[in-house]
């Protein structure tokens, strides 16, 4: 991997993820102008979607995970991982769009969310038929497309056959766990589901599966690693994957809208069952039936901006904040004792103990 001496090591991962994105979009306009201008505007709306944002914590992750398995950050195979750990960026991408789409969301990262923004255009250009399906219906194909390309992106690396072979089940698992993880949310909220086993189960499967331990498993095993540190990976992914869901509850209820991109209060205004809410409800039905009761009302709501400050103090009184909040450091502290307990080296351990903090104590 090429590096600039002035950039921290993180750094220099995102810069050259975001290189290799770049230079993967650039490959793909001659075969998208064969189809047609209008594949080429879809394939640039993607693009802007991709590079415009996002912390890159999944290449971060199956970065960290390869140099724990014994890459090497300057040998011969580094660049074609630096382009397999950019490829998880169109996995996210794809997760995104879709997920914008299912919780009807207006905005991503400060932007107007990838089917707003298609409907928007049809409208004011004055086509025919409706803007919003219209939208839609361009997001989902969008959202298609930068799954079908993340498998490219992968398969084109240039990852030795060996290397190859032994991604290929864990990026095969992670495709099927994020798309599974997705529909347990869709039926959870479907069913009403306020368990906290449920809310636990779609965390587990719709985000900490993709977001740490497959891609921390990613890339020790294109490293080469040993089927000891790859487990350990499982096990720590799977805590910390879910810790980094805890927050992105809290942050989705009492974030900052400038620095998520997202309006805060939006996770409950889409009626989502997180862990928070599970919380929160355990407790009231517990000791203050009125507020149980206020809550089902709210979730799911056109809530005004009083009504969504009203429910944050609700979750706090109740105590369901501190609750999630031990329950990210309970996580964090288990993620650490597996890797304590691991094979992993020193130098192994040193590069994943500042990616605990990257996951778990962010603001956006």
């Amino acid at each position: 991997m090429s590096t600039d001496a002035d950039l921290t090591p993180d750094a220099q991962l995102r810069a050259a993820v975001d290189s290799a994105l770049r230079a993967f979009f650039d490959e793909r306009r001659a075969v998208t102008a064969r189809v047609g201008s209008e594949f080429v505007e879809i394939a640039d709306q993607l693009e802007q979607f991709v590079l415009r944002g996002g912390k890159r914590i999944r290449p971060l992750f199956a970065w960290t995970g390869w140099l724990s398995g014994g890459g090497e950050a300057q040998g011969p195979q580094a660049d074609a991982m630096v382009k397999c750990c950019a490829a998880l960026e169109l996995v996210q991408a794809c997760a995104l769009i879709h997920d914008d789409i299912i919780d009807s969301s207006a905005t991503r990262r400060g932007y107007p969310t990838v089917h707003v923004a298609v409907a928007g255009r049809h409208r004011n250009s004055g086509a025919l038929g409706d803007a919003d399906h219209f939208g839609v219906s361009v997001a989902i194909l969008l959202g298609d497309l930068a799954l079908a390309w993340a498998d490219d992106m992968v398969r084109e690396s240039g990852l030795a056959a060996d290397a190859m072979a032994r991604i290929s089940p864990i990026w095969a698992a992670m495709r099927t766990e994020v798309l599974g993880g997705q529909l347990l949310d869709i039926h959870s909220e479907a069913r009403g589901d306020e368990s906290l086993e449920s809310a636990m189960r779609v965390n587990r499967y719709k985000t900490a599966a993709y977001t740490v331990e497959r891609p921390l498993q990613l890339g020790a095993a294109a490293a080469g690693a040993g089927d000891a540190l790859i487990e350990t990976f499982r096990e720590l992914g799977t805590d910390l994957g879910i810790a980094f869901q805890l927050r992105d509850d809290l942050l989705g209820v009492f974030g900052d809208p400038a620095v998520t991109g997202k309006p805060s209060g939006d996770d409950l205004r889409e009626g989502k069952r997180t862990v928070l809410l599970a919380a929160a409800l355990a407790r009231a039905d517990a000791t203050e039936p009125e507020t149980a009761e206020l809550l089902r009302a709210s979730i799911g709501a056109d809530l005004t901006d009083a009504q969504i400050a009203g429910l944050r103090n609700v979750f706090t009184s109740l105590g369901a904040v501190d609750e999630v909040e031990a329950l990210i450091l309970t996580l964090t502290d288990r993620a650490e004792a597996a890797l304590v307990a691991s094979d992993a080296n020193a130098a192994a351990a040193a590069l994943l103990r500042p990616m605990f903090a990257t996951a778990t104590a962010r603001t956006s």
